[in-house]
């Protein structure tokens, strides 16, 4: 069966999108190690793991696919405070030593931490080298392996040093979910009801309703996310227009990130990207057409996060000071999404510093 979409083609279980393609279900049951033994039969082969994926995923993979017997193993330290250029320069070392070339394949197996870090490495080593996402959280299977981005942190800002590139394919197993603490599936879930408030009343509809982590580990869903999200990449890949709804939740939550950073504590990314489509709804009421009842609609849906607590307003100054350093903006203006209805917003909206202040009072002190 063949059902031509916006976009992208469907065959069976697999979604050609462009570039890449994108399959869905068991890694060792797909098209996965075809690829090994036909483009990549004579290259060598590099998996980057971090600690996590490295002690619960990559057994699995090894013992799957002969193909990789002789691959080298990159371990990086897990978690967002190594996610920075001091690490990469090691991994462009080690690839340098193995004599890695353009035609050769870099596996980046993990979560978004892993896909964000391994795609930027792969992607600038030698101006480009082959590169795979297996995305092994559901943040990263559903937001962080999809769309073609790369990046580092620089200091506390997020991501500020990367590149588009896209991997040549990526492969979307749930059988990795079951590795993950409970609290990181409902990291992942906040992306997917981010696509839902920007983009798709039905699928924010069907992801309110959800209230069990075997219920974030649906394939269905799964796909659903992950194929909105790329819809909307395919329309702007490079993120001059409808792309950065994207970003909403984003300009609050990474300069959350950042702040816990700089302080040596941590927030997970979608646990700070909740927080901060909960602000930037209550500024669009404020501000926009977003209706009081679609705004109870979303703080009900969002209190599943536990909100973050302040010592004073200097910090929520600081905060706001690590949003004037947003990719987004532009003549030192903060610029957002405004969130319009459930289901649709509005690009490059410019946040006025005292709103947010006001509001972020209310929420953190």
């Amino acid at each position: 069966m063949r059902l031509v979409l916006a976009f992208s083609i469907f065959v069976e279980n697999t979604y050609i999108l462009n570039n890449p393609k994108i399959e869905f279900g068991e890694l060792n049951q797909g098209s996965f190690q075809q690829l090994l033994r036909s483009e990549y039969s004579a290259a060598k082969k590099v998996i980057i793991v971090d600690e996590n994926t490295h002690d619960h995923c990559l057994e699995y993979v090894l013992t799957s696919f002969e193909e990789l017997a002789d691959a080298e193993v990159m371990l990086l330290p897990a978690g967002e405070e190594n996610k920075v250029l001091e690490v990469c320069s090691q991994v462009w070392e080690a690839l340098t030593q193995y004599r890695i070339g353009r035609k050769d394949l870099i596996i980046n197996l993990g979560g978004g931490v892993v896909t964000d870090m391994g795609g930027f490495i792969a992607s600038v080593f030698k101006r480009g080298v082959h590169f795979i996402h297996i995305p092994t959280s559901l943040l990263g299977m559903v937001d962080a392996a999809i769309g073609g981005k790369t990046g580092i942190d620089l200091g506390p800002f997020k991501n500020q040093l990367g590149v588009f590139a896209s991997p040549k394919a990526i492969y979307v197993d749930p059988v990795f979910l079951g590795t993950l603490p409970e609290k990181e599936l409902w990291n992942g879930f906040a992306e997917i009801l981010k696509c839902g408030l920007i983009a798709d009343s039905a699928l924010w509809k069907e992801a309110s309703n959800i209230r069990s982590k075997e219920e974030l580990k649906d394939l269905a869903l799964i796909r659903k996310a992950a194929l909105k999200k790329q819809s909307i990449v395919d329309m702007d890949p490079y993120e001059s227009n409808e792309r950065k709804l994207l970003n909403f939740g984003h300009t609050v939550g990474h300069a959350l990130e950042g702040f816990f950073l700089s302080i040596e504590e941590t927030i997970g990314h979608g646990h700070a990207v909740a927080i901060g489509m909960l602000i930037e709804s209550r500024l669009s009421f404020k501000v926009g057409n977003l209706s009081e009842q679609q705004l109870h609609e979303i703080e009900e849906t969002l209190g599943i996060y536990p909100m973050i607590q302040l010592d004073n307003e200097d910090q929520i100054d600081t905060i706001i000071g690590l949003m004037h350093n947003d990719k987004k903006n532009e003549r030192n203006e903060i610029r957002g999404i405004r969130l319009d209805s459930i289901g649709e917003g509005t690009v490059d909206v410019t946040y006025d510093p005292e709103q947010l202040k006001e509001i972020m009072k209310s929420c953190f002190l």
